[in-house]
């Protein structure tokens, strides 16, 4: 049963700074009621459990990422610049979404040591849907090297989400350089 869009928004908003700053573990539910306001009737009667509402909080963040990395793509006109606005699009997302220290996709995963089926769907989802993007913008620049290439970068995108937590003022800036000779150097072997 669906609930109106104003409690939901405050329902996620709430679920996503606690979850994403405190960790989901050392989130209640009352914790989350408490911090929207809203009812845990309301809440069970849109997310039948915790566990459905840390899906539904990560598929709205993976969305909003999205767009947000859409709209930094679009940016730009060549190609080795498009692929490298996974970088702008890091940046950008960082300055206006506080409500978490590192990766909420990153920091969900290394909670469930086995995830529940709805949220090891949206971790899918993202990792899947951050290889292909990067794969599919590497394919002008480098063709048939576009896989491997895309693998590499979802691991150094991955390598600065991480280190986050390492320091808290980190930038993209090291990851971005290492980017970016691993395209200059998938151009020279292709």
């Amino acid at each position: 049963m669906a609930i109106r869009a104003g409690t939901e928004r405050k329902l996620l908003d709430a679920a996503e700074e606690l979850f994403f700053t405190n960790g989901i573990a050392a989130t209640s539910v009352d914790a989350v009621l408490d911090r929207a306001g809203v009812s845990s009737a309301t809440l069970y009667r849109a997310y039948p459990s915790k566990e459905s509402l840390v899906a539904a909080t990560l598929e709205r963040r993976r969305r909003d990422w999205e767009g947000t990395w859409t709209a930094a793509v679009a940016e730009h006109g060549d190609p080795r610049t498009r692929l490298l606005a996974v970088f702008d699009a890091l940046d950008a997302y960082r300055a206006r979404t506080a409500a978490s220290r590192w990766c909420a996709f990153l920091g969900t995963a290394s909670e469930y040591a086995d995830a529940p089926t709805e949220i090891r769907v949206v971790l899918d989802t993202e990792t899947s849907d951050m290889r292909t993007r990067l794969t599919a913008l590497a394919e002008p620049l480098v063709g048939t090297g576009a896989q491997a290439l895309g693998e590499q970068l979802t691991l150094v995108v991955s390598g600065a989400l991480a280190m986050r937590l390492r320091d808290a003022d980190a930038d993209t800036g090291v990851a971005r350089a290492v980017a970016g000779v691993l395209v200059d150097e998938a151009l020279r072997a292709g």
